[in-house]
C-alpha cells in the first residue's frame, strides 16, 4: 500500500522534538513542526502552507468547543489555585498539620503527607510546602536538599495522577487527540484510558512511595547522604551556607533567577494566614461537582435514567461522560464559592481577588499554548481527515488522500515497523512487547532535554496511541483494557515526569529549589540518583515484563520490594559515622 508522504510524514514531530531539545522552547518548536507539516501537505507551496497553518490547523483547533472547555477549566483552576493560596487558607491547613513534625522522621513524613494532600496543582504544592515547612525542617536539621527532593517528588507525580488538578484536563485531552483517528465503535474513551493507565505508571508510583520509605527507614545514599550528614553535623537551626530565605546575602539564589526566567516567581504568595476551611471547602466542592457532573453526563450519554433498575457500571458511566463539561463547571463553582467566602470574611476585596485570579490564570498560559499547538500537530499527523477542502478521489489511487491535510504518521510508522511481508510478524510482535519501555525512555529523554512535561506529553501521546493502535489492530483488535495500550500510554505519562525530575531546566525542579531555599544544582545532583534508581526499577520490574503479559498488580509489589532492599543494603543513616556500615 503506497503511502502519500512516506518518511516525510515523520518530519513534523521529529522537527518539533529536535528543536525543543536544542532550543528548550516548546512553543516555537511546535510551531516549526506545524509549518513543516503544512509545507509537506502542500508539496512545498510556501503561500498555501502559510494559509493552511493558520486557517486549517491553528484556528480550527482553538475554536473547537471541546478544546475551549479544556482551556476554560485550566484557566479557572489556575485562578482558583491562586485565590486559595492568596487567602492564606492553604497556609492555615499546612500549619494545622505541621505539629506532627517532631523528629527528623516525622518532619519528612509530614512534608510527604502534605505533598500528597495538595494534589490539585504542582506549583501550589511546591510553593506552599517548600516555603511553609522550610523552618520546620531547619529546626529538625533536615537538609534543604532533602526538603527540595520531597517537594519535587510529590508535586508533579501527585498532580499527574489526581482526577482533579490543573494537569488532568490537559492529560485527558492529549489522550483524546490520540484517539481522534480511531473508530469510536472500538469504545476507547479518554477518561477511561487515563484511569486505567494509572497502575502502569511504574516510575510515578515508585516516586510517591520512595519518599516515605526513605523517611521511615532513615537511610540515604549518594550525594543526598552527604548533604544530610553535613546538615546533621551543624549546630544552628539554619544551614550554615544559607540565610533564612535560602539565598546568599546580597544576591538572589540561582534558583530564584532561573525561576524568574520561567515566570514562576509570579505565583501569588499569601500575606496572611486564615482558617484551613478556606482552602478545603472550595477544593472539595469542586471535586464534588465534578464527580456529580461526570455521573450525570455519562448517564445522559448512555440514554439511561438515574432511577433505572439496572444502572450501568461506573466504568461505563465514566467512559461515556463529558469530562470537559464536568471539569469546567466544577472549577467555576469552586471559584465562585471561594470568592464569596473570602469576601464575606473580609479577607480580600473584589479588586484583590480579580488581580489574584488573573495572576493565577496567567501561570497556566504556557501549558495552554503547548496544548493548543500540540493539538494542532496531532490533528495534522493523525489518520482522521481534516475536513476543510473537498477530497478529490482521483488525486490518489491509494486509500490515502493528498488534499485532506493529514500526514498519516501513525499509519506510516506501523508500516515501517511491520512492513507488508507476513514474515515480519515476529518483528512486529517484538516491537509491541518493547513499546512500553521505548515510550518510557523516549519520554524521559525528551522531557529531560526540554524541561517540560506538558510539551513531552503533547508531542508523544497522540503519536504513541496512534502507533500502538495500528500495531494492535494487526494483531486482531484493540480493547480499552489492553495491557500494551495502557502500558505504552503510562510509559509516556511516567517518562515525562522522570525526565522532569532529572532536568535542571524543568520549571518544577527550579521552583522546588527556590521554595526550599536550596542551591539549584545541589538539588538536581542529590535528586538525580534517586530518580535514576526508580527508572531502572520501573524498566526492569515494570515496563519490560508488562510487555510480556505480567500483571502490574504483581509487578508493583516486586518493584517496591526491590526498592526496600536497595535502601536497606546501600542506604546509610545520616547520624552514623561515614565509615560505619548500617
Amino acid at each position: 500500500m503506497e503511502h502519500p508522504f512516506g518518511w516525510m510524514s515523520l518530519l513534523p514531530p521529529v522537527v518539533a522534538i529536535a528543536l525543543a531539545i536544542l532550543t528548550r522552547r516548546a512553543v516555537l518548536s511546535l510551531l516549526a513542526g506545524l509549518f513543516c507539516g503544512a509545507l509537506i501537505t502542500n508539496q512545498g507551496d510556501l503561500l498555501r502552507a502559510i494559509h493552511d497553518l493558520f486557517e486549517v490547523h491553528l484556528w480550527p483547533t482553538v475554536v473547537d468547543p471541546g478544546k475551549l472547555r479544556v482551556f476554560s477549566f485550566t484557566l479557572l483552576m489556575g485562578g482558583l489555585v491562586g485565590l486559595v493560596i492568596r487567602s492564606g487558607g492553604m497556609q492555615g491547613f499546612v500549619e494545622l498539620i505541621s505539629p506532627l513534625a517532631r523528629s527528623r522522621r516525622g518532619g519528612q513524613l509530614t512534608t510527604w503527607l502534605m505533598g500528597m494532600l495538595i494534589f490539585f496543582d504542582d506549583y501550589a504544592n511546591t510553593l506552599l510546602i517548600g516555603n511553609t515547612l522550610r523552618p520546620v525542617c531547619d529546626r529538625l536539621r533536615i537538609s534543604r536538599e532533602k526538603l527540595a527532593y520531597i517537594v519535587d517528588s510529590t508535586a508533579a507525580p501527585v498532580a499527574g495522577l489526581s482526577l482533579l488538578s490543573t494537569w488532568v484536563a490537559i492529560e485527558i485531552d492529549f489522550i483524546r487527540q490520540g484517539l481522534d483517528g480511531i473508530d469510536p465503535a472500538e469504545g476507547l474513551a479518554p477518561v477511561d484510558l487515563f484511569v486505567a493507565s494509572i497502575p502502569y505508571r511504574f516510575y510515578v508510583i515508585g516516586a510517591l512511595v520512595m519518599v516515605p520509605l526513605i523517611a521511615w527507614m532513615g537511610r540515604d545514599f549518594g550525594p543526598m547522604l552527604a548533604a544530610e550528614r553535613k546538615r546533621v553535623s551543624e549546630s544552628g537551626e539554619t544551614p550554615a551556607d544559607s540565610d533564612a530565605d535560602g539565598t546568599s546575602e546580597g544576591e538572589r539564589s540561582p534558583a530564584a533567577v532561573m525561576a524568574a526566567s520561567h515566570g514562576v516567581d509570579e505565583i501569588p504568595l499569601p500575606d496572611r494566614m486564615s482558617h484551613w476551611a478556606n482552602a478545603l471547602v472550595p477544593i472539595f466542592l469542586t471535586l464534588g461537582v465534578v464527580i456529580l457532573l461526570i455521573r450525570q453526563t455519562g448517564l445522559a450519554a448512555l440514554g439511561i435514567d438515574a432511577t433505572d433498575a439496572d444502572p450501568p457500571s461506573m466504568r461505563e458511566i465514566v467512559g461515556a461522560a463529558d469530562s470537559s463539561v464536568a471539569l469546567q463547571y466544577g472549577s467555576l463553582c469552586g471559584l465562585l464559592v471561594a470568592m464569596l467566602m473570602y469576601r464575606v470574611q473580609g479577607l480580600m476585596t473584589f479588586a484583590e481577588m480579580s488581580h489574584t485570579i488573573r495572576r493565577g490564570a496567567g501561570l497556566v498560559m504556557p501549558a495552554i499554548a503547548i496544548l493548543w499547538l500540540a493539538s494542532a500537530l496531532s490533528r495534522m499527523t493523525s489518520d482522521q481527515p481534516v475536513e476543510v477542502y473537498p477530497v478529490v478521489a482521483s488525486d490518489s489511487q491509494t486509500p490515502f488522500a493528498y488534499r485532506d491535510h493529514r500526514l498519516y504518521t501513525g499509519e506510516y510508522l506501523s508500516q515501517l515497523i511491520a512492513g507488508s511481508d507476513p514474515s515480519s510478524a515476529t518483528g512486529q510482535e517484538w516491537t509491541l512487547r518493547m513499546l512500553p519501555t521505548i515510550t518510557f525512555l523516549l519520554a524521559g529523554v525528551v522531557s529531560f532535554c526540554t524541561g517540560t512535561s506538558f510539551g513531552t506529553m503533547g508531542m508523544l501521546i497522540p503519536l504513541v496511541l496512534s502507533l500502538t493502535h495500528s500495531l494492535l489492530s494487526e494483531q486482531g483488535g484493540v480493547t480499552a483494557d489492553n495491557p500494551l495500550l495502557l502500558a505504552s500510554l503510562g510509559g509516556v505519562l511516567a517518562g515525562a515526569i522522570f525526565g522532569d525530575h532529572c532536568s535542571p531546566i524543568s520549571d518544577t525542579t527550579i521552583l522546588s529549589s527556590q521554595a526550599s531555599g536550596c542551591d539549584h544544582i545541589a538539588h538536581v545532583l542529590t535528586q538525580m540518583p534517586y530518580a535514576i534508581l526508580l527508572a531502572v526499577l520501573a524498566v526492569l520490574f515494570g515496563t519490560l515484563p508488562v510487555g510480556w503479559g505480567v500483571s502490574p498488580l504483581i509487578l508493583i509489589p516486586i518493584q517496591l520490594g526491590c526498592l526496600v532492599l536497595f535502601i536497606r543494603w546501600f542506604g546509610r543513616r545520616a547520624t552514623e559515622d561515614a565509615t560505619t556500615d548500617a
